[in-house]
């Protein structure tokens, strides 16, 4: 999809996402010491508003504009500050490196998620964490949900080889497959296949 067919998908209704952070987000970031942190691909922000409710200076970078400002309403109405910006997340960059950039859920091809890999490492500071969350590959036949075109979907190791090209000593906390329960439309509980990837550059 383009920027505008999301611009659409986000004006046709309420919060096409959930309000809070995704749950791995939550869980495996909740306890780092707050800085710099880019939400990169934010959609309505649910990760950059609960960064910035954690005490961390939070930039919310996406393409469509109509998900920017839900995010910027939910903001205000929460009293919290978020950077909202519109812009490419494959080529934009922030002004300084950040101690924390998140990448959650954005599913593209080769070469476009090399590209994408190589920019959230390069905005990462010296110490900083890269934060990465997906569905995985494995959720096409055995998950629900998510894109149903394989080349969109990749693996923990695909992504972790990726990274660890990258300028600077990356060390890899946690590389895998985790599991996501979810709702399907007739009230069913199944589960989501997601790959994960917490790294820290030295």
């Amino acid at each position: 999809m383009d920027a505008t067919e999301w611009n659409a998908r986000y004006a046709a209704g309420e919060l096409v996402w959930s309000a809070g952070p995704n749950q791995y987000v939550e869980t495996r970031l909740r306890d780092l010491a707050p800085g710099t942190a880019v939400d990169l691909g934010t959609g309505e922000g649910r990760n950059a508003l609960w960064l910035a409710e954690q005490g961390w200076r939070a930039s919310a970078v996406d393409f469509a504009d109509a998900g920017l400002a839900k995010g910027r309403a939910i903001a205000e109405r929460r009293g919290v500050e978020v950077d909202w910006i519109c812009a490419d997340v494959l080529t934009w960059r922030p002004s300084e490196p950040v101690d924390l950039t998140v990448v959650a859920y954005l599913q593209f091809p080769m070469p476009q998620r090399e590209q994408l890999v190589t920019n959230a490492a390069a905005m990462t500071a010296a110490g900083g964490t890269l934060f990465w969350i997906s569905h995985d590959r494995h959720n096409l036949e055995h998950g629900v949900g998510g894109p149903q075109d394989p080349t969109l979907l990749s693996d923990a190791e695909e992504l972790a080889s990726l990274l660890i090209r990258q300028p600077g000593d990356w060390h890899l906390t946690e590389a895998g497959r985790v599991e996501r329960e979810v709702r399907t439309g007739d009230g069913t509980r199944a589960t989501a296949y997601d790959t994960l990837i917490v790294a820290r550059r030295s």
